[in-house]
């Protein structure tokens, strides 16, 4: 199969799930062209069937923003057509299903040209939600040939939201089980955790929406009870308050900023515990990536973090802003090496039933549905 896909290719869940979803379809044997204004970050080497094909976009006088949507328009509708594509498979709707949409127009009534819309939570919680988006998202997800979800919270939200009749299908993100599992080797190589240290972790792209105020008063009052370091993986608009709250708490020499990382696994092996206290998820990508690597992970029981991670068995759940029992369910973690030992076998256990070997199949079966 020839499958176009369009993705934001910056640090994100959705630019990371196309990304890994390509991967996973290419080592399948299916041809894999990514369109583009830039290389996912995730697509750091050669891989065999994966074709990128840049957008430029038209930089002119007249034009104060530059029309990237009809850029990306155009580059569809020439990939489509020499490529000889089988589906074009868009990721987040604004503006990437719009333009399919206006894709499958320009290639007209007599063309093949179908596309699948995946929305990944803020493109409808957010971006799609907004007075000036709301009707052209609404329109895109109801002209799409095929709609998914990456939870079933997303897709009732984006029913209630949008008022959509037409069929979502909910298919889970995914993680590589056999890539994403411990290496206890990891840490030593690392030397980020010292031996009488326990390590926890978050990665984000530091959006309000993640709490990162809340990680770090969390943090804070765990190091008074265990001797302990916070790794931060990642860069964005609060990263700057982040450090400075760090230095206000006089935690420099316990918190270790490491900015964008492509490559987590290490980092992940690094640690015991995984946090992730957002005021949303609509699924929770890193959380799931946690599991896998066996951390229990502490979060909150909003969006589709519920139907990721099993409250008391591979984590725990609590209200976004519930400081004190976040901080106590990290103790009852972090102070027991049983239950630490138990908890992280399920962590594992609850990453094998997304593993990509079960969820790349679905997709596969989704295309030749719409196709």
């Amino acid at each position: 199969m020839k499958i176009g896909i369009t993705c934001y290719p910056t640090y994100g869940g959705s630019g990371a799930i196309a990304s890994e979803l390509g991967i996973e379809l290419a080592k399948r044997g299916h041809q894999v062209h990514f369109i583009s204004y830039e290389l996912p970050f995730k697509i750091n080497k050669f891989y065999k069937n994966i074709y990128f094909h840049e957008v430029e976009v038209l930089e002119y006088p007249l034009f104060k923003y530059p029309p990237y949507s009809l850029s990306l328009s155009v580059k569809m509708t020439e990939i489509f057509e020499n490529e000889g594509l089988d589906i074009m498979h868009v990721h987040y709707a604004i503006p990437h299903a719009a333009s399919a949409y206006l894709t499958q127009r320009m290639l007209g009534k007599d063309s093949n040209f179908k596309f699948i819309t995946t929305l990944h939570g803020t493109d409808i919680t957010i971006v799609g939600n907004h007075s000036s988006f709301y009707k052209l998202t609404k329109f895109c997800i109801e002209s799409s040939n095929g709609i998914t979800c990456v939870s079933k919270y997303l897709k009732q939200l984006t029913i209630d939201t949008f008022n959509i009749n037409k069929n979502i299908e909910v298919i889970y993100n995914f993680v590589d089980t056999s890539k994403y599992k411990r290496n206890e080797t990891d840490k030593k190589k690392l030397g980020l955790i010292k031996n009488n240290e326990l390590g926890i972790i978050h990665i984000s792209n530091f959006r309000p929406v993640k709490n990162i105020r809340n990680i770090i008063e969390i943090f804070c009052r765990i190091n008074r009870e265990i001797n302990c370091k916070l790794i931060l993986v990642g860069d964005g608009p609060e990263f700057a308050f982040a450090k400075e709250t760090v230095k206000r708490f006089d935690l420099n020499d316990k918190v270790i900023f490491l900015g964008r990382k492509d490559n987590v696994i290490p980092l992940l092996n690094s640690a015991n515990l995984y946090l992730l206290p957002s005021k949303s998820e609509s699924f929770g990508v890193s959380a799931l990536e946690a599991l896998s690597c066996g951390l229990p992970v502490i979060g909150t029981n909003v969006g589709g973090l519920k139907e990721v991670v099993a409250n008391g068995v591979c984590g725990y759940l609590f209200d976004p802003d519930d400081i004190n029992s976040m901080v106590n369910a990290c103790l009852d973690i972090l102070s027991s090496k049983r239950k630490m030992e138990i908890m992280s076998a399920e962590a594992r256990k609850t990453a094998l039933k997304f593993d990509s070997r079960i969820v790349i199949p679905i997709y596969l079966e989704y295309y030749r549905k719409i196709i």
